[in-house]
């Protein structure tokens, strides 16, 4: 019998048999003495410290019932961050859920609160903002319900020895004809914007460049969309399923012809995927479902990306935006305390969904509209001319704001549509999705799995990288890669035991 210390890092052992598919391999005395060490100071840090830290900040902000509220949900927030950085279950999902409203919904609107600063104005009552906190808290507990939900219920395996049918797995041609398809459509986005270097100038170049390449019209912006959708997630797609391959065989590791490609498609990535021409927030895409692949079975590296994710976006991200504009068009932070540009950049999800509140309250909910418009993100609008704008756009040009390129957090998407019973039930969904998810993907990487083909094995690190965006919102500039990445997934993906990437 193989011991613990002879498993793979990349096969961990359950400890509870098949129905507990998330827990690694038992750990010596040594290390669960320093977890237990760890998890004091983490939650300490996250629940207690932080928060004081930020309280304790000079500002002209008042200590009325917004900021009771948004201290709960910071406070709850990092706890519930905290649990899934020291849980022994690898909970990919929803441990991206909670980082980010620990950071957007929680750190980042407190300091605005205490500070007295936002980074879009608020045009309506402050008790608007008081219902938009206790509605992030009341999604935020069903989510918590939803995965609770889903951990009392057992996962089932496929039956595969009648019908010959099994998990998704990669099928070995259609995969190699989607690093074909990664190549052409990354090719033509290079070549459409005038050749590599202006993917290393800035985004302000980049929209430039799509703008003059005439797939952008005046109407409808979905040939941009498309344009850069396809020139940039196949091309990350080819990379994580290659990556795996690499990580989970040694036999492809000594194949020239495999690590060639990998090589060719990182180098792709690097040219189409860098930060300097995508928004932060597809790179931080690009990055996470990367570590996760690169590591699908390493604790360490999960605890790190969501520990080390929350230090980068409280300290690094508001300066990440060097290269949005070119350099005489860019202004550099200047502040005081490490706070400010909290409270005066980026993290407007809060506030926008205070002015929401307010929007809300003047025409009604749209019961579905808005959700049809994002579903619907492919039609352009000289065929559907009633076709719904962002929320964030349509919330924005009802403040008399210049600049509409605002944030709506999914709690306002849910709310627009559907008010305070539909918010809830979604997340309640949208919590039980995360868990079995994240218990599906534990499976997917462990000795039992499917093997280095798993579909899921790289579509869970891609939704949790994806995550950021989908909540930060707006949805209907969203979907959009989300929508190819899943025609690409469905390209390559097969249920039968024939044809698949297997471990050799």
């Amino acid at each position: 019998m193989t011991s613990v210390h002879e498993a793979t890092p990349c096969a961990p052992v359950p400890e509870h048999g098949p129905q507990d598919p998330g827990r690694p391999p038992a750990k010596p005395l040594s290390w669960a003495m320093l977890s237990r060490a760890f998890a004091v100071p983490l939650i300490l840090g996250l629940v207690c410290f932080l928060p004081a830290v930020i309280a304790a900040q000079p500002g002209t902000g008042v200590r009325d019932s917004a900021y009771w509220l948004q201290l709960v949900l910071t406070c709850y927030a990092g706890a519930r961050l905290a649990t899934m950085i020291l849980s022994t279950r690898r909970r990919l999902l929803q441990g991206v859920f909670w980082m980010f409203v620990y950071i957007a919904m929680g750190v980042a609107p407190f300091a605005q609160v205490v500070i007295g600063q936002t980074p879009t104005p608020m045009v309506g009552p402050r008790s608007d903002l008081v219902t938009a906190i206790a509605l992030v808290l009341v999604g935020c507990a069903a989510f918590d319900l939803g995965a609770l939900l889903a951990s009392r219920r057992p996962l089932r395996r496929r039956a595969t020895a009648r019908s010959g049918s099994g998990p998704a797995t990669a099928h070995r041609g259609r995969l190699r004809l989607l690093v074909v398809l990664a190549f052409a459509a990354s090719g033509y986005y290079i070549v459409k914007l005038g050749g590599p270097a202006i993917f290393f100038t800035s985004r302000q170049e980049i929209s430039a460049s799509v703008a003059a390449s005439g797939v952008v019209s005046d109407e409808s912006h979905v040939g941009s969309a498309f344009l850069k959708g396809f020139g940039t997630v196949p091309a990350l797609l080819g990379l994580l399923f290659w990556t795996r391959r690499l990580v989970t065989s040694r036999r492809a590791r000594r194949s020239p012809s495999t690590v060639l490609v990998w090589c060719a498609l990182l180098a792709l990535n690097v040219i189409v995927n860098n930060p300097v021409s995508n928004a932060r927030y597809w790179f931080v895409t690009v990055l996470v479902s990367l570590l996760f692949t690169a590591f699908p079975s390493s604790a360490a590296m999960y605890r790190s990306v969501l520990a080390m994710g929350v230090v980068g976006a409280l300290v690094l991200f508001p300066y990440a935006d060097r290269f949005r504009y070119e350099s005489s068009g860019y202004r550099p932070v200047d502040s005081s305390s490490v706070f400010e540009p909290l409270a005066t950049k980026d993290y407007d999800q809060a506030v926008m969904f205070a002015n929401t509140v307010s929007w809300v309250d003047t025409r009604g909910h749209t019961y579905g509209r808005q959700l049809a418009g994002s579903a619907l993100f492919f039609v352009p609008r000289s065929v559907w001319s009633g076709k719904p704008e962002d929320t964030g756009v349509r919330v924005g040009q009802w403040m008399g704001m210049n600049m509409t390129n605002l944030s709506a957090p999914l709690w306002t998407e849910l709310w627009v549509d559907f008010g305070a019973p539909g918010m809830v039930g979604a997340f309640a969904l949208i919590g039980y999705a995360a868990a079995r998810t994240d218990r599906r993907y534990a499976r997917a990487v462990s000795r039992d799995g499917p093997g280095p083909g798993s579909v899921l094995a790289i579509a869970a690190p891609l939704i949790a990288g994806y995550t950021f965006i989908l909540l930060r919102g707006p949805l209907l500039q969203s979907v959009g890669k989300l929508a190819i990445a899943a025609l690409c997934l469905l390209l390559v993906t097969s249920f039968r035991s024939r044809n698949v990437w297997r471990a050799r």
